[in-house]
């Protein structure tokens, strides 16, 4: 089941999946509500109360006509809106690695990137006016679905909510300037593009192998496969989950592959004014435009 997050017809922001191809059920909606249990209809609660349970119920529901409505006319926000954080994996492409001839990490190299840098679909990308040299990642994203702690690899897939696909967008001078600490460098507000939906994980039979491909106005920069990952994603469920407690809502994001933008000839860094779109096989298209600001500085 594909999962979504929207704005509804009362201007509040609510779950809903989609069917067919291009129609969305809202989930809100009052017709649904003796059917929600006191549940919100948020993908939030979903994960918290065990997503693929939610799925099996909402399978089995009528389809309310008045509760559809076109996919490509609803305002989506990220599938899970302000996760408690984001866990990157850097280095995790053996495409990217042999391009930048460098041998693969003994051990996940892993960062961590605030909940509240995250964005929606057609949501500006933000970059600060003072910050240089801002790269682009387009990855496939891990959504954990329940508490884990301590999890072995052979069970760790049974953690899995889904995939969602997501741009990791960067600030590499900072990174530079900083020495290689990516704290700065990865938690610029509204730098972390996630969407447009979320797959429950038996909708994808082999997140090993997808495609992933991100362009900037039009122009393929980066195409690779989720079957060159160093570390595949149990073995980054189990790495992390042994150095920190991972939470349902909280995402995985598993590596990028080659062709990022300081690997141009110029560099590709992004641009006020361009628009970026990451495709990740199964889970949809990724559009955002890049503009100049931050939220803090607009009020």
């Amino acid at each position: 089941m594909r999962f979504v997050t929207f704005l509804n017809q009362q201007q509040q922001a609510v779950a809903g999946v989609v069917i067919e191809a291009d129609k969305v059920l809202d989930l809100s909606h009052a017709f649904y509500q003796p059917y929600l249990q006191n549940t919100p209809a948020e993908v939030m609660s979903f994960l918290r109360e065990g997503i693929d349970l939610w799925a099996s119920r909402i399978a089995s529901w009528p389809i309310h006509s008045p509760a559809l409505h076109d996919l490509k006319g609803l305002q989506l926000f990220a599938p899970v809106p302000t996760p408690g954080k984001i866990i990157g994996a850097a280095y995790n492409y053996r495409d990217a690695l042999a391009e930048r001839n460098t041998p693969a990490p003994a051990e996940p190299f892993i960062f961590f990137r605030s909940g509240h840098t995250t964005i929606g679909p057609d949501a500006p990308i933000l970059i600060p006016p003072d910050v240089n040299a801002v790269g682009y990642e387009g990855e496939l994203a891990v959504v954990i679905g329940k508490t884990a702690m301590f999890v072995g690899e052979q069970d760790a897939t049974r953690y899995i909510a889904g995939y969602v696909a997501h741009n990791d967008v960067s600030g590499s001078g900072l990174i530079k300037a900083d020495g290689g600490n990516f704290v700065r460098g990865k938690n610029m507000p509204a730098t972390a593009p996630c969407g447009p939906w979320l797959a429950t994980h038996d909708e994808i039979a082999d997140p090993n192998n997808l495609s992933i491909e991100l362009e900037v106005d039009g122009k393929l920069l980066q195409s690779g496969n989720t079957k060159d990952l160093v570390f595949k994603i149990p073995q980054l469920i189990s790495y992390i989950s042994h150095r920190y407690p991972l939470f349902p809502g909280d995402i995985i994001a598993t590596g990028t592959p080659a062709g990022t933008a300081a690997s141009h000839n110029p560099p590709a860094w992004l641009a006020p004014g361009q628009v970026v779109t990451v495709r990740v096989a199964q889970l949809g298209s990724l559009r955002n435009p890049i503009s100049q600001g931050s939220p803090f500085l607009e009020h």
